[in-house]
């Protein structure tokens, strides 16, 4: 039944033909099952391992070595070669899709945890008999009864309730329990936290009991559609997926270019056999793929995992660690996250006196305090280690919270409690008679009467909403609680008086009673968020506030931590349903607190802003959160208060549900995504090298400067090795300092390009120098030849680009950053430089890489001729630094 919360009883029961004596007929069950459907929610499946395996197998990256696998192994069978490079090739493609998989975080299962949040057991009406069913067996029309404890299976119009108090938190983001009313009329465009004649599958009933008739079921329910929503959000590759993917379509082209290049060269210039020709076109395409690069990307962002669970930040999405050091916009929900989560006493103030603080009460003010806790449910156990556990209802366990900070709080010395008139949505108040002559010790009443000590009689205290406990004639009283309500403070009033004896009707107990004072409370922000909130606009990321209270006290703790700024507009969810999606793309820079709003709603911002070009990271804990959580770029479920639902449709858990947690993600993102910049520096200057200097010695025509196999040595090894210690590199000390990267913004930028260029260029001048001399030049003895020439390009270059490794390391000189703070650099490239004198010294390695015996000359020169492309960094450092830039920012 669409809108039910606006129909009247009487309309919801014939529409279904029920009543609440007699329930559905097991006809009428069945006719109501074909024509809604069964109470479940639709389940995607999950990927297997075979499918996730070939996902990774065909990305760009993977494929181009694939091609280049298959066409070295062609020309190999065909030639009668060894197939060592195909080996390899296919090897460095195996550790790639093996690392991508075990890495992948596990499938989402967003929808089973919906699933669970069903209750397992309703009770209803059918054919005039109560019954226990399963909830999944709920259909449209069924007569539910409803009490304490129970979770709500199915939508449900309610037509009577006692005192009902419901929770729904994981739902609509409201903190506060919810009191229900069966009898009111909602207004049709009432936001979902406002249908008070309603309650919804998947909330917890905390008090009261309630009889009502279901009207939504599976999908059709509120929680339903929200499964519907998670499912249709498809989370599209992540920035640095899309910046790997455009790398690698450039590698692929400069290498088919440079491939049909010097095969026209090569078939012009010289008589090389076609099939020799065609394995030096595959040699280039080797040069051009780092193939190590997937490896080391994944490696790093690995490590930023470990990295990010020790900061209480547990990664379910790896790519979700770059991503969040990019983000641009930071979407937080305010209770838990920006907040402590419990209420706290701000202000309290007494009748005729001023207002005082917790910190510093008054004897009156303590004395009203204790009131309060006479008129509360909370209770205050004292556990194990001698602190006292608070358990209740948020504003009574502030209440109690204050009075056992206060040492206030004696348990023992308590009076008897004769009655109760218990809180409910109507009257908006609760009473309770206290007998005087039981306690132990006697009450101050200077609150109450003219004398000080009452030993006999009763005690009435209600405490309640203001405006049912204050007299009109009571300005001074309704000017605090306007500055109290100004500040979003939570107003609870406190009234009394004193009785000689009980009436027959207690409802005449609250009548002429005298206002004591008042209490202002609210959940505060936690003391960290001042400083994550700086911290992120000074990172260059706009933080908003999206939450599920009302709106004055989200702009209070939004204006508090410097979110909400003058001129920043506040909406709510009913004010953003009457925007249009241009004029909220209009007007989204400006707004900084949403409030009041339903999880299509946070949908639509997640994604109007990601229209707008930023990174939205999301956080939030309940089911309403989730397919906004889904959509964002990185959507954050808190770990203590967090719904199950709303952890499976997020990337990323924070375990403390702290919102300065995610702050120092961000922080360990940029670090991450800084380290995969100098790694693409690092391997691309040795391959853009190898290229140019293969293609500048064919076109001179001195010959190739290397094999296929000696590329694939400095790739994997040579370069590669040390390549893994960057992964471990530290941030840099500005890291938050520095605007966020664009969308947009390419690997290359912010200095990549020039120091690759740079580099680079220092490689191919000493690599065909070295090549040179080894060529043509008699040196030691030694006649030049082309393998005597190979092996000195080899050696010169494996030398220069293995030690590249600490240029890339820093924006600092090397001689500043030092050569063992990075421990894995530092034994990385004492590995790495071991394997290359093995591989240069010994007999059956050498012939593997098809090199020659250098001499001591040779040696001297060679590392000379590495060394030196330090200095030309050293010098581009410098340079930079006096120009007041950076070399990789």
């Amino acid at each position: 039944m669409k809108n039910s919360f606006v129909k009247t009883h009487e309309e919801v029961l014939d529409y279904y033909q029920t009543s609440t004596p007699r329930g559905l007929t097991e006809h009428q069950v069945q006719e109501a099952r074909a024509n809604y459907g069964s109470n479940q929610f639709d389940e995607v499946k999950s990927a297997t391992l075979l499918q996730k395996m070939g996902r990774h197998l065909l990305e760009i990256m993977n494929l181009i070595l694939l091609a280049v696998a298959a066409l070295a192994g062609y020309l190999t069978f065909i030639s009668g070669g060894n197939y060592t490079k195909t080996i390899v090739v296919l090897m460095i493609v195996a550790m790639n899709v093996a690392v991508s998989t075990i890495q992948e975080a596990r499938a989402e299962n967003a929808l089973s945890a919906l699933k669970k949040l069903s209750s397992p057991i309703s009770i209803v009406t059918r054919g005039g008999y109560k019954q226990e069913i399963a909830s999944s067996e709920l259909v449209c029309g069924d007569c539910v009864h409803l009490t304490a404890g129970e979770a709500v299976g199915a939508d449900i119009r309610l037509l009577s309730a006692n005192h009902l108090q419901v929770d729904e938190a994981s739902l609509t983001g409201e903190s506060e329990p919810v009191d229900k009313n069966a009898s009111v009329l909602i207004e049709p465009d009432a936001p979902l936290g406002d249908r008070l004649n309603m309650v919804f599958s998947g909330t917890n009933v905390l008090n009261g009991t309630a009889t009502g008739i279901v009207v939504a079921i599976g999908n059709a329910s509120q929680m339903g559609q929200i499964a519907t929503l998670i499912e249709a959000q498809i989370k599209g590759k992540t920035p640095l997926q899309k910046r790997i993917d455009t790398l690698a379509k450039r590698l692929s082209l400069i290498a088919f270019v440079a491939g049909a290049l010097i095969f026209v060269l090569n078939s012009l210039l010289s008589d090389v056999a076609l099939i020799d020709n065609l394995m030096t076109a595959v040699v280039l395409g080797i040069a051009a793929v780092p193939e190590t690069l997937p490896v080391i990307v994944s490696l790093s962002l690995i490590y930023g995992v470990q990295n990010m669970a020790e900061k209480q930040a547990i990664i379910r999405h790896i790519p979700a660690v770059e991503t969040l050091g990019n983000a641009t916009v930071i979407a937080a929900d305010k209770t838990g996250t920006l907040t402590q989560n419990q209420m706290t006493i701000q202000k309290i103030w007494v009748a005729g006196e001023g207002i005082s603080a917790p910190s510093a009460l008054t004897e009156h003010a303590k004395q009203l305090l204790l009131y309060l806790g006479l008129a509360s449910n909370a209770t205050a156990q004292l556990s194990a280690d001698g602190h006292r556990d608070i358990h209740g209802e948020p504003t009574e366990a502030a209440i109690m919270r204050l009075l056992t900070e206060q040492n206030l709080y004696q348990p023992e010395n308590l009076p008897k409690r004769l009655h109760e008139l218990p809180f409910d949505s109507t009257r908006k108040k609760m009473t309770v008679v206290i007998s005087l002559a039981s306690h132990s010790q006697k009450i101050d009443s200077a609150l109450t009467a003219p004398v000080n000590q009452v030993d006999s009689g009763f005690l009435v205290i209600t405490k309640g909403a203001f405006d049912r406990l204050a007299k009109d004639c009571d300005l001074e009283a309704q000017r605090v609680h306007d500055e109290f309500a100004g500040s979003a403070l939570r107003v609870l009033a406190l009234s009394c008086k004193l009785v000689d004896s009980l009436p027959d009707d207690f409802s005449e107990l609250e009548k002429g009673q005298t206002l004591l004072g008042l209490i202002g409370m609210i959940d505060p922000p936690r003391e960290e968020s001042y400083a994550a909130v700086a911290e992120a606009r000074t990172a260059g990321i706009k933080p908003i506030m999206i939450t599920g209270d009302h709106a004055l006290t989200a702009k209070a703790i939004a204006h508090d931590l410097d979110i909400y700024r003058d001129g920043d507009t506040v909406v709510t969810g009913q004010e953003l349903s009457q925007l249009t999606e241009d004029a909220l793309l209009e007007t989204i820079e400006s707004i900084s607190v949403y409030a009041r709003v339903s999880p299509e709603d946070k949908l639509r911002i997640v994604k109007a802003w990601q229209a707008k070009g930023q990174i939205v990271a999301m956080t939030g804990d309940g089911v309403n959160d989730a397919p906004s959580l889904k959509a964002a770029d990185v959507g954050t479920a808190m770990g203590i208060t967090g719904t199950e639902v709303s952890k499976s449709a997020s990337d990323i858990i924070l375990s403390d549900d702290n919102f300065s947690t995610l702050v120092a993600a961000v922080r360990e993102g940029r670090r991450v995504y800084a380290n995969i910049k100098k790694t693409i520096y690092y391997l691309l200057s040795a391959n853009v090298a190898e290229i140019l200097t293969m293609l500048i010695g064919a076109i001179v025509g001195w010959g190739l400067p290397f094999t296929g196999i000696q590329l694939l040595y400095i790739n994997v090894l040579a370069d590669g090795i040390p390549g893994f210690g960057l992964s471990r590199e530290s941030a840099e000390s500005n890291i938050m300092e520095r605007p966020p990267i664009g969308v947009k913004e390419s690997l290359f930028s912010r200095g990549v390009a020039r120091n690759i260029a740079i580099c680079s260029g220092a490689f191919i001048i000493v690599t065909l120098t070295g090549f040179y001399l080894g060529r043509f030049q008699t040196i030691s003895g030694l006649s030049g030849s082309h393998q005597l020439g190979q092996t000195m390009a080899f050696v010169v270059l494996t030398l220069a680009s293995t030690i590249n490794v600490y240029n890339a390391r820093s924006n600092r000189s090397i001689f500043r950053a030092g050569l063992t703070s990075n421990r894995m650099i530092f034994l990385a490239t004492l590995l790495s430089l071991g394997i290359t004198l093995a591989f240069t010294q010994i007999p059956v390695l050498m012939s593997v890489l098809e090199i020659t015996s250098l001499s001591l000359t040779h040696w001297l020169i060679a590392i000379t001729l590495a060394l030196s492309t330090v200095l030309a960094i050293e010098l581009s450092k410098l340079i930079l630094s006096k120009t007041n830039r950076t070399f990789i920012d």
